[in-house]
Order: C-alpha cells, then structure tokens, then sequence
C-alpha cells in the first residue's frame, strides 16, 4: 500500500500530530512518502525523516509564501495528483495554526474519501477502519484520514543513512499562482496581540475551607454569558445548527439557521442564495465540515473564532493562535465569509477538572466530583493519557465551559486550556506548585497535593 503523509515542518521539528501520522503510516507500510510545504530551512528535519525510511518531497516556492489553508490544500492537492497513493494521513491539526482545516479541504480537492479525528486504524483488503473521537467508521481507499495525538514516532536506527529529500517548486507543480501564497489567501491576519483575557487575582485558602466556599459560591445567581449586538450589521447570515444561532442575529438583519446537513448539500444552496456569512459551531462536526464547504465554495474560512465584529460590509473575526498565547484578528476577502464559532457547550453547576497531576489518582477525583454532585471535566494532558474519555476535555481541542464554579485539580494552566474556562463564574485552582500559571486564571487557590 502506497501511503502520502502531509507534514509541516515548525521550528525546526515536525509538527507532533504529523508526527503521530508518519508513525501509523510507516507501521501500515513500507512505501511511505513524506510531502511537506517548507521553507529551505527545514532541510535538516525534513533529511531526518528520511532516515525512519520515508520518501520526502520538500515543496518550496517563494511563490507559496503566506498560504493560508485553502491555498495549502490547494498547492498540496497539486503535489499529490503527482504522487500514486493508496492512502493520505494528515495530523488534525498544527500547533501553530490549530484550524483543522488542510485535511478535509485536501480530500475534498481529491475527492476522495474522508474520516477525521482518527484514534486507531486498521486495514483490510481495501477497506479502511477507524475509531474516532466520535464514532467507529469505515471507508473504501482512496481516502484520506486526519489523526490525533496517539502515539510516539520512533527514532532512527543507529545504522540507518539519510536520504535526499526530492525538492520540488512551481515548475514541478504547475500549480495556478493566483490561488497560492498571499494572493491567492481568502483569509488575511489583519492584525495579532497577545492574549490576556481571563486573567485573575487569585486569593488562596486552605483545603478546610473548600465545603464551605462552594456553598457560598453556589448561593450566587449564574451571570451566564450575553452576546451584545453590533451597532452594525450585516444583510444575510447563516447559522449552521442552532448551536451558532445566537452569534449569528448578534452581527446580522436576516439570520437562516439550516440543520446540520451534507455539506455538499449546503455548498449547493450557498452558490443559490450567495449569504454574506456562514457560521459553523466550532465542533468536531463543524470542524470537519466547514473546511469541506470552503473548499467547495472557493472561499476563506476562520477557525475557533471568540468574538465576531463587522463594519456593515466586512465581518472581522478574532481567534486564538499559537496555542492560545496570542488573538489574530482575520479579514475573509471573498463571500461566503465562513467562520466555525466557539460556543459554550455547558452550563452545569459545578465542573471538577484533572490534569496530568491526578492521572494516578483518577478514582480520588471521581470521588470529589460526585461529592459535589459535579460533571467530570479534563485537560488534553489526561484526555491524551488515556485516563478520561475525550468527551470531557476542555480546552481549545476541547469544550468550551461556563459553570458556576470550576474546580481545577491538578492542571498546570496551559494557555489552550484557561481560554475554554474564562467564562466561569469562579475558579478554584489546586495545585501543589506555587508557581503554577493555573493560579493566574483563578479566584481562589490552594497550594497543596490532592
């Protein structure tokens, strides 16, 4: 079996999701070939793969500078039509951009077949099977599969020798330069700025003072969470699923929600209608999704969007980037303008979240949660351990959250988790370090082991 896996190379090293990809791709086969669009100085990583045995082609053109990632799975798409392959494995996402996004627009350019969020796969005949993060799926090859962070790539052997990575540009590729690089982005980074939402002032208390805390805090009426409308707004916009309908009449005269459908379907009825917006809940549904009818619709698409604005013409959106550490603020050029929206999935009372910290001591925090009559929550650390189930992460690969109270166990405070907290009402962070950016983001600490 002839298998493509798409890598980004980041400062200096692969990108860990498409680390996990090479893995699942060199244990299925032993014609591996390595596509990764790169500037000159990823050489050396790039020269390194090719030691596990992959075949590595380097695309670089200074032609492609700026892509976004419609014009990534566009400049992909016409590396690969020159490659045979049976099978194309993409990480889920990068970790500098965290869009999601180049995978499904890469298989609809293919059109060829698509699973995402992929935990394991096997292979039969022609027959591909995956577990997903929601759901066991199957499909027939060609296809194309995005994958999480599942497993380790393995290192050289020590007798193994290097080969030369194929370099490839635009005389290769043949590729349409009005639809790489900058000019041929939708999306455009307007502006970036550090990230500093959701910082608090952390008073600290002891472990004999929790009980009656939380009695205190959950006499407080719920604030919940307002969505101001603009002053101005824009004529039509779309809300795919009802989970994205408030966001929507915020910025828009005339909002249509449509259900969650095929989305070669909504491609369909958007080249019909032609709406100045779409909006897409920035789910896993979404996620997957949304970039298909991008895609389709030639047009830009904004992921993991926490705030929308608009001058009556033009919808700006504002996202996380680089893990969370900085917001950009993203112009879509063409119409639809599409963005997928973060929307906050749950309003329980309290939610009892572990990290890394507790991943021995999971029982223990089981137990405090029902003590509380709390939803079981959790960081990527110990979604990705294997210990909670991904249907309780929080954070930017996660859910977004707004309980009454939130009680943070064992969590270091990683910028991608604090951004999916920040709407709570209280905090409450325990943590055995001092120093601990958690204690940042809460109301109340308690230095201590759980």
């Amino acid at each position: 079996m002839k298998i493509v896996v798409c890598a980004k190379i980041i400062k200096g090293e692969i990108n860990p999701f498409d680390a996990c990809a090479l893995e699942i791709a060199l244990r299925l086969s032993d014609d591996v070939t390595v596509v990764s669009m790169a500037p000159p100085s990823a050489i050396n990583e790039l020269t390194r793969l090719t030691r596990l045995g992959a075949k590595v082609i380097s695309i670089t053109d200074s032609a492609y500078a700026g892509s976004d990632t419609l014009a990534t799975s566009y400049i992909l798409s016409c590396a690969i039509n020159k490659i045979d392959y049976d099978l194309i494995i993409c990480g889920r996402q990068t970790i500098d951009g965290d869009t999601a996004q180049v995978g499904p627009s890469l298989a609809t350019r293919l059109n060829i077949n698509l699973i995402t969020n992929v935990l394991d796969v096997s292979l039969n005949d022609n027959t591909l099977s995956c577990k997903t993060r929601i759901k066991d799926e199957t499909c027939t090859l060609p296809a194309l599969i995005t994958v999480e962070r599942i497993n380790e790539l393995r290192f050289p052997s020590i007798f193994s020798k290097a080969g030369t990575p194929m370099l490839w540009n635009n005389i290769d590729l043949k590729a349409d330069l009005s639809k790489c690089g900058l000019n041929g982005s939708p999306t455009q980074v307007l502006k970036t700025f550090e990230n500093e939402k959701g910082k608090r002032h952390c008073k600290f208390i002891s472990f004999h003072e929790l009980d009656s805390l939380i009695d205190d805090l959950l006499k407080k009426e719920k604030s919940g969470i307002e969505f101001s409308p603009s002053k101005t707004k824009l004529k039509s916009v779309w809300a795919i699923g009802k989970e994205v309908e408030q966001e929507a009449f915020a910025i828009a005269e005339n909002v249509i929600v449509l259900d969650e459908k095929d989305p070669f379907k909504i491609a369909e009825i958007a080249r019909k209608d032609c709406p100045d917006v779409i909006l897409w809940s920035a789910d896993l549904w979404g996620r997957k999704n949304a970039p298909i009818v991008a895609s389709l619709l030639e047009t830009g698409l904004c992921a993991d969007c926490t705030a929308l604005e608009n001058d009556g013409e033009r919808l700006y959106m504002y996202r996380p980037a680089l893990g969370g550490n900085i917001i950009a603020k993203i112009e879509c050029k063409t119409k639809p303008q599409m963005a997928t929206v973060r929307t906050t999935s749950d309003f329980a009372d309290i939610i009892v979240s572990g990290g890394k910290g507790v991943a021995n001591k999971i029982d223990k925090l089981e137990k405090i949660a029902l003590k509380y009559n709390a939803e079981l929550g959790a960081s990527r650390g110990l979604v990705d351990m294997g210990k909670i189930p991904y249907s309780a992460q929080i954070g930017l690969t996660g859910k977004t959250v707004c309980p009454k109270i939130y009680i943070a166990i064992g969590i270091s405070g990683a910028v991608h988790h604090t951004v999916a907290i920040e709407n709570a009402d209280a905090i409450i962070a325990i943590n055995p370090d001092k120093d601990a950016r958690i204690f940042e983001y809460a109301d109340f600490g308690i230095i201590d082991e759980f």
